[in-house]
């Protein structure tokens, strides 16, 4: 006898869905094929997505939001239970999934799962990754730098925002990156004999993540922001001596008179004519250089430099402009001035401030110039905002609290009259 109208597909209660076609036991070839069938897809997908994230139990709900009619009757002929065609979400415990389709198709639930992916098993990844962590960490904590502020900082970033599981995710040599820190810095040396000589790559420096995970430490190290273009990239690896390019590493200077090869005439006869020039890194190292002088005068801005040009000239003492960050040609041209003293400034924030410290730490013959409290208090009013990490003036310790007192950033320009003024009665002895 047929059915009537009321013989309903959500009434049939046998265990099979009208979007299946009855098979024999241990035929897999239907049940493999559930995972694209409309009423099962989403169904096997909350499931893995379980499975996975539970590491293999079956003891878990699944829930449909907004099933179709197809999932409802999958999960009606899973279940033996009607569904109501008006219910906003279904859910299905995975054991009665899996006993279906053992009772239906001969198989079980991971069976099916696995027939088109592997399972993942996230706890026992997350369990790996820890300890992978833990030994990444342990080989950090090796480094020769370990005990200093900049490199806890380093290390903190990369496990706050998942750098760390990145390294172990990906199988990055991190000892590589260790290895690399701890020769840093460098002896002026080009970066890729460096990268050769400790990694057997003369380009791991300029590519790659080993590359990022190094400018990040460094950029931490020397208190600044990551470089955005390859000039300030270039000043972050001469900042631990590093040199990229030695056509790129240049210094400003103005009436330092030199011997030595081609390059110290040219210093000789520029100074004679109170001209100012560059010279590269390259030229320097052409031939032993001396600077013939007994002191030499240091600016940050090029503002400065060009502002002595225009007043007195030729007359300008020995005068050498870093641009910022000095570069491995400025201390190539600080170290062939041996002997004379080295008068050191830098904007007053704390950029300023690190870099004048660094520098009094480098040259035993250095002492600031206009870097004291009496030079920043007047011109401090009106100045932008002093931003960044606060840092020690041992050279003037009441320069340090004035600055984080007032909060204000001075750069050289607003001290201009003051330094043509020094550079003047300089010249004049």
């Amino acid at each position: 006898m047929t059915g009537g109208p009321d013989d309903r597909p959500s009434d049939r209660l046998d265990g099979q869905s009208l979007t299946e076609q009855p098979e024999r036991p241990g035929d897999h070839g239907g049940s493999t094929n559930l995972v694209e069938q409309p009423g099962w897809r989403r169904l096997l997908t909350a499931a893995r997505r379980s499975l996975e994230r539970t590491g293999g139990r079956l003891d878990s709900t699944v829930t449909l939001a907004a099933p179709t009619d197809d999932e409802r009757f999958v999960i009606i002929g899973i279940t033996g239970t009607h569904r109501s065609a008006t219910a906003s979400r279904l859910s299905v415990r995975l054991t009665e999934v899996d006993e279906h389709l053992r009772a239906a198709h001969g198989v079980s639930l991971g069976d099916v799962l696995t027939a088109t992916a592997p399972l993942r098993n996230r706890p026992a990844d997350l369990k790996r990754e820890a300890v992978a962590r833990d030994a990444v960490l342990a080989l950090a904590n090796d480094s020769r730098h370990a005990s200093t502020a900049w490199y806890a900082e380093w290390l903190d970033g990369l496990r706050r925002d998942g750098s760390l599981t990145r390294v172990v995710r990906t199988g990055l040599p991190f000892e590589d990156v260790v290895r690399v820190l701890d020769a840093l810095p460098a002896a002026d040396e080009p970066m890729p004999v460096f990268a050769d000589r400790l990694l057997d790559d003369t380009k791991a420096l300029t590519e790659g993540p080993l590359r990022g995970l190094v400018l990040r430490a460094v950029a931490t190290w020397q208190q600044t922001a990551l470089p955005v273009d390859g000039e300030q990239e270039r000043a972050l690896w001469e900042s631990v001596g590093l040199v990229p390019d030695d056509l790129a590493s240049q210094v400003l200077v103005l009436n330092v008179p030199a011997t030595g090869g081609l390059v110290g005439q040219w210093l000789t006869e520029a100074a004679g004519a109170g001209v100012p020039m560059r010279v590269t890194l390259h030229q320097l190292r052409l031939a032993p250089l001396a600077v013939t002088c007994d002191e030499v005068y240091v600016c940050e801005n090029p503002a400065v430099l060009r502002a002595a040009t225009a007043a007195l000239g030729a007359q300008v003492p020995p005068l050498i402009c870093t641009e910022g960050v000095p570069s491995v040609a400025v201390h190539t041209l600080l170290r062939a001035a041996s002997g004379a003293v080295i008068r050191w400034r830098n904007d007053f924030d704390w950029t300023g401030i690190r870099l004048t410290a660094a520098a009094l730490h480098r040259y035993p013959n250095a002492v600031p110039w206009r870097m004291t409290a009496a030079d920043y208090l007047p011109a401090a009013g009106t100045g932008t905002a002093l931003l960044g990490t606060p840092t020690g003036t041992p050279w003037d310790e009441s320069l340090g609290e004035s600055m984080r007192r007032t909060g204000r950033a001075v750069m050289e320009e607003r001290l201009l009259d003051r330094l043509i003024a020094d550079l003047c009665t300089a010249g004049a002895r």
